[in-house]
């Protein structure tokens, strides 16, 4: 199988070179060149635009940062739809709208693609040691047909349901990530009020029922989220808005999983309430 692959940031780099070394065929492009220098040790080949790549791929994975960037990639006037072949398939790893991306497939449809959405979870780290969660949405057939690519990256791959059900899994997986920012770093906050260090607290609770990825992540920030707020709360904040609009249409009351990640999101100052609303997906 011939790869291509989109979106080379901290995250989707280290899925790329997995790729690569995993010895499939794989053809880079990026919005930003210098991204490409990493890759010059490699056998991956570089495109033009994204075009070009479709034209010389099988799957393209896209790994962009929101709806607009993904939409822009695949369906521009050097998108991807133009180039890739009928039967070619497309591999949402962003973590989008599950809308945009059912939207995205009626559109490939009409040129005989097709579109799996499979956001991914764990960081950079996890990705470099093949050990990202990659949630899938889509037809049975179609994620097989990706299941050995994206284990290259991805342990487990998990097959969600249908279509946008990986990005919804997703959006639940960051609300409940961005809640237990909020709550480890308050609980954390307690610990010099009864005369303990709160580095000395996060080290222990790390061993205790009360261990979470997130407690990890505050501690490795200080106890505080004020280092996180900068990169992570701007795309924490669009993930718990889409989540709380998807929780709005469906008459679904989020309750303390919500209350919790706003309160996280002011103490990055990416107050939810405060910010533009989400725009309506287009139809």
């Amino acid at each position: 199988m011939r790869v291509g692959f989109i979106g080379l940031g901290s995250q989707g780099a280290p899925m790329a070179r997995r790729i690569v070394e995993a010895g499939f065929e794989t053809t880079l492009w990026a919005r930003r060149p210098a991204t490409l220098a990493a890759f010059a040790d490699t056998a991956a080949r570089r495109a033009a635009s994204p075009v070009e790549l479709a034209a010389a791929s099988d799957l393209v994975c896209v790994c962009v940062v929101d709806d607009a960037d993904v939409e822009q990639v695949v369906t521009g006037e050097q998108g991807v739809l133009t180039g890739l072949r009928r039967g070619g398939v497309i591999a949402v790893h962003s973590t989008i709208h599950p809308d945009t991306v059912r939207r995205l497939a009626e559109q490939a449809k009409v040129h005989g693609v097709s579109v799996v959405d499979a956001p991914v979870s764990g960081g950079g780290r996890a990705a470099a040691q093949g050990r990202l969660l990659v949630m899938t949405g889509g037809e049975s057939g179609t994620v097989a047909y990706c299941r050995k690519v994206f284990e290259t990256f991805g342990d487990p791959v998990l097959h969600m349901g249908p279509l946008g059900s990986g990005q919804i899994a997703k959006l639940l997986n960051n609300l409940l990530f961005t809640a237990n920012l909020a709550t480890a770093a308050d609980t954390l906050a307690l610990a010099p009020e009864f005369g303990i260090d709160r580095g000395a607290l996060a080290a222990a609770v790390l061993h205790g029922s009360g261990a979470s990825f997130a407690l990890d992540r505050v501690k490795s920030a200080g106890g505080t989220l004020d280092p996180l707020a900068d990169r992570a709360g701007p795309l924490l904040r669009k993930d718990v808005r889409l989540l709380a609009g998807l929780a709005e249409t469906a008459h679904v009351t989020a309750g303390t999983a919500l209350a919790a990640a706003d309160a996280a999101l002011d103490r990055m100052g990416q107050g939810r309430l405060a910010a533009s609303p989400t725009p309506a997906p287009r139809k």
